[in-house]
Parts: structure tokens; C-alpha cells; sequence
């Protein structure tokens, strides 16, 4: 479910950049501190008839500005990935998904601190799930915001 606050946003996180949008990549729910974005197997499958990697990479990748919207004050800041490592634990044979969620706390400290220092670094560590729940990837990023 996507809060309404957030349904305008939805578009424009969609849209904005156009390989999001050709993959298919939706984000499915989304209310303060937390999003889930998926991504389905058409049109990513691979030789092999499983996700493409880098499909998988993008959908890990791309939570980053959707939790972003849902977290920070976007008027003031914006995001920018830093890092993204991916370890890839099995195949992903159906849609996936992944989800992010931020703490009322941790948002305040990363808010305070791109204040005071323009800049400031968040950790997310996230799974990329597929329709039986069973984690396809595990992914390590670090996403920053700046003034």
C-alpha cells in the first residue's frame, strides 16, 4: 500500500530514470521510513531464464531514492549511493522484492549531521526476496545525504 501523501512521488520515482521504468521496477509500498520496491521477472530474465544480475543490482540500487523521499526532507537534500556490494545466494526464478526501512532515530541523526556538515552517510543492509520469501541476494550499501 502507498500512503497518500506519497502517490505523487510514486510516478516520478518511476519515471525519472528511464532504465527503472523499461525494467519494470515498481514500488509497491511506501509510508514514512519504509518502501518496498519490486521487480519482475519480465523483462529481466537472463540466458538461463532467471533475473539478470544486474536487474537484481538495479532493484537494490534504486530503493535508495524512494526511502529517501519517505525519510528526508527532500526540499533541502538529496541522495546520492556511495557503495553497493551484492551477494548473490540463489537464482530468482519469479518477481522479488525488497524493502527498506529507516528509524524515526536514525533519520533525525543523519538529518542532523548533513546539516552541520552538508554531507552525511547512511548504512542499509537489505534483501532481495522472491514470491516464496526466500532471500535471492543479500546487498550492503551506503547512500549519503547532501545540502
Amino acid at each position: 500500500m502507498i500512503e497518500e501523501k506519497y502517490q505523487a512521488h510514486v510516478g516520478m520515482l518511476e519515471g525519472t530514470i528511464k532504465i527503472i521504468e523499461k525494467m519494470g521496477i515498481r514500488i509497491v509500498e511506501m509510508r514514512d521510513r519504509h518502501v518496498k520496491v519490486l521487480l519482475p521477472l519480465e523483462p529481466n530474465t537472463n540466458h538461463i531464464g532467471t533475473i539478470y544480475a544486474g536487474s537484481l543490482f538495479t532493484a537494490g540500487e534504486f530503493v535508495g531514492g524512494p526511502i529517501f523521499v519517505a525519510s528526508f526532507d527532500y526540499t533541502k537534500f538529496y541522495p546520492i549511493v556511495k557503495s553497493l556490494n551484492i551477494q548473490f545466494r540463489r537464482p530468482a526464478t519469479t518477481d522479488v522484492t525488497v524493502e527498506a526501512t529507516l528509524s524515526e532515530e536514525d533519520v533525525n541523526a543523519i538529518q542532523r549531521e548533513a546539516e552541520e556538515k552538508g554531507k552525511a552517510d547512511w548504512k542499509m543492509d537489505l534483501e532481495i526476496k522472491d514470491q516464496a520469501g526466500e532471500v535471492c541476494c543479500l546487498l550492503q550499501g551506503v547512500w549519503q545525504l547532501r545540502k
